[in-house]
C-alpha cells in the first residue's frame, strides 16, 4: 500500500519522467550539462515507498533536533549585516552552520535549511557516497584508477570522471545511497535533500528528483548531515569516512568559500565541494583547526552569489575562531 505522502510524489516522479528539458552546452568541468535524451523508467518510487514505511532508528545526524538559539541569532544578524536578509525572505539563499567543536553536541543554525536548491556539482558527493558503498559491498574496488577519478570528480570537479563513477557505481545505487534509511540524505519529510539523477555530460538523464524536478539539487541541512556523519564515521563504514574525508581535503579550485578560508584561517584543514552553474552558486566545507572545528553551507540562486559567499564564510568563520 503506497501511503498519502508517496501517492503524492507519484504524481511529481511521472511529471519527471516526461520531462526532458534542453539546456546550453558545458564545458567539461564543474557545472551542469544539457538533457538529451529520454529519462528511462526506474524503481525511485519503490524505494521511495520503502524509505516512508521505514521509522527513522536513531538518526546519527540529528541536526534538526540540535538548534542553537544562540548561534541562530548570531547567523541571522551576520545575514542582516551583509544584507542578505531579504534574499533569505526571498527564498534565494540557503545557509546552515554547525558548530562541531564537540561533535557528539554540534550547536545548529540554519536560515531556509530545507530549501532544495539546483546545485551543480555540490551533489558529486552523493557519487562519492556511492562509489564507496559498492566498495564496501565487493562491487567496486578501491584501485589506483578509481581514486583518481574519485580525486578529479571531487578536488576539480571534472564532470568526465563523474559520469564515469557514476555509470561504474549504478544510477540506482547512487538513489539507494541518498534514500538509505541509515542516512536519509533525501527525505520527503525535509523537502528532499541531495539528488543526483543526470550525468555530468551532454546526456544521461535518469530522473529528476521527485518533489522538485532537478537533476542536480541539494538542501543545505541534508548537505551538512552529509558532514556531519562523515566526521562521525556514519557514512558507510569508519575507514570508507576516513577515506572519503581525506579525497575532499586539498580542492584544487581556489574560489568562494576556500579562497577565503585561506586568506581568514590560514592552517585550518578544509574539506569541500562547491558548485556553479548560471545563477546558481553553491559551497559547502567542514574546516577544523586544533580542537575547533564547523561545518557551513551555503545555496543560492543569484548572479552575485558568488559574492554572496565569500562574505557568508568570512562572517561564519568568525563565529567559530573569533579574531582578536
Amino acid at each position: 500500500m503506497i501511503r498519502p505522502g508517496i501517492a503524492c510524489l507519484a504524481v511529481s516522479l511521472a511529471a519527471s519522467l516526461a520531462v526532458c528539458l534542453g539546456m546550453t552546452s558545458l564545458p567539461a568541468r564543474g557545472d551542469e550539462a544539457p538533457d538529451g535524451d529520454v529519462p528511462v523508467p526506474d524503481p525511485v518510487l519503490s524505494m521511495l515507498e520503502v524509505l516512508e514505511e521505514t521509522p527513522p532508528i536513531g538518526d546519527p545526524a540529528p541536526l534538526w533536533e540540535r538548534g542553537d538559539p544562540d548561534l541562530q541569532t548570531a547567523v541571522e544578524a551576520a545575514l542582516v549585516r551583509l544584507r542578505l536578509d531579504d534574499d533569505t525572505r526571498k527564498r534565494r539563499l540557503s545557509v546552515v552552520l554547525v558548530d562541531i567543536s564537540n561533535p557528539s553536541q554540534p550547536r545548529v543554525a540554519s536560515v531556509n535549511g530545507d530549501q532544495m536548491i539546483y546545485a551543480a556539482s555540490l551533489p558529486k558527493i552523493a557519487v562519492l557516497l556511492a562509489v564507496f558503498g559498492q566498495i564496501e559491498a565487493g562491487n567496486m574496488k578501491l584501485d589506483a584508477e578509481t581514486e583518481q577519478l574519485l580525486r578529479k570528480m571531487i578536488r576539480r570537479s571534472d564532470n568526465r570522471a563523474t559520469t564515469e563513477l557514476m555509470h561504474r557505481a549504478g544510477v540506482e545505487n547512487i538513489a539507494n545511497a541518498l534514500l538509505d534509511p541509515r542516512y536519509r540524505l533525501y527525505d520527503p519529510a525535509h523537502n528532499g535533500g541531495l539528488w543526483v539523477g543526470k550525468d555530468y555530460a551532454n546526456a544521461g538523464l535518469w530522473l529528476r528528483d521527485p518533489i522538485h524536478n532537478l537533476s542536480h539539487g541539494a538542501t543545505a541541512m541534508q548537505v551538512a548531515r552529509f558532514y556531519y556523519l562523515l566526521e562521525t564515521g556514519n557514512l558507510v563504514s569508519p575507514k570508507a569516512s576516513q577515506q572519503m574525508k581525506s579525497i575532499l581535503e586539498d580542492s584544487q579550485l581556489n574560489h568562494k568559500f576556500l579562497r577565503v578560508l585561506k586568506r581568514i584561517n590560514p592552517g585550518a584543514r578544509t574539506f569541500r565541494k562547491s558548485g556553479s552553474w548560471r545563477n546558481f552558486h553553491s559551497d559547502s566545507v567542514l574546516v577544523q583547526k586544533g580542537r575547533r572545528g564547523y561545518i557551513a553551507v551555503a545555496l543560492s540562486d543569484d548572479s552575485e552569489g558568488d559574492i554572496w559567499l565569500a562574505q557568508i564564510i568570512e562572517a561564519f568563520d568568525g563565529l567559530i575562531f573569533p579574531k582578536s
